[in-house]
């Protein structure tokens, strides 16, 4: 049963912030399975310099696997590590603006990043499709075949992004929201006296 005596902005701010949470659960879960294809990097980039400099060999497959798994390392980890302020932020101006000012820039900033999403997430879609459909691969002998799994990158990097973005934006809503209090109970108390 729902509390009566509970602010209605305050549920709102709660959901809002559930939300978020539930949706940094996703990009996390999404950083720490591809944060893994690191580690696999690292140790096809051992056997390739092992296969040249102790065998005097090597293969177009496993050199070109280097940069497949640079692919989800890079793109599907953007989300998670600016969830986790792994990037460079410049906040010369920022810092100095009055708290509301960070708030209004932090939702407008937010709103353009998910839009930026939105587009990229759109617009690479035709281009995996498009390799998908031609059955392309490697164009030197030896090379990987389906090389639509690595142009997929692209669209799910910027899906988990727009993930992390959608729960910014929820994020800065809730700071712009009115205080609880300031309701009609709050009306109420300010008639009475």
């Amino acid at each position: 049963m729902p509390d009566r005596n509970r602010e209605p902005g305050a549920s709102v701010a709660e959901a809002l912030t559930a939300t978020a949470g539930a949706l940094d659960r996703v990009v996390d879960a999404f950083g720490r399975a591809a944060s893994w294809s690191g580690l696999a990097l690292v140790l096809v980039m051992a056997g390739n310099v092992l296969l040249r400099y102790a065998f005097r060999t090597g293969s177009v497959a496993m050199q070109e696997l280097e940069w497949h798994l640079m692919s989800p390392l890079a793109l599907l980890c953007i989300g998670y590590a600016i969830r986790h302020d792994g990037h460079v932020r410049v906040d010369i101006l920022y810092g100095r603006m009055a708290p509301r000012a960070q708030q209004v820039i932090e939702l407008v900033s937010c709103l353009f990043a998910l839009a930026l999403c939105v587009l990229v997430v759109k617009l690479s879609i035709p281009y995996v499709m498009q390799s998908y459909s031609i059955g392309e691969s490697s164009s030197d002998p030896g090379g990987l075949t389906h090389r639509w799994i690595l142009k997929a990158m692209i669209p799910a990097g910027f899906a988990i992004l727009g993930v992390h973005s959608l729960a910014s934006v929820l994020r800065a809503i809730v700071p712009l929201l009115p205080p609880a209090g300031t309701g009609r109970e709050g009306e109420g108390r300010h008639a009475a006296q």
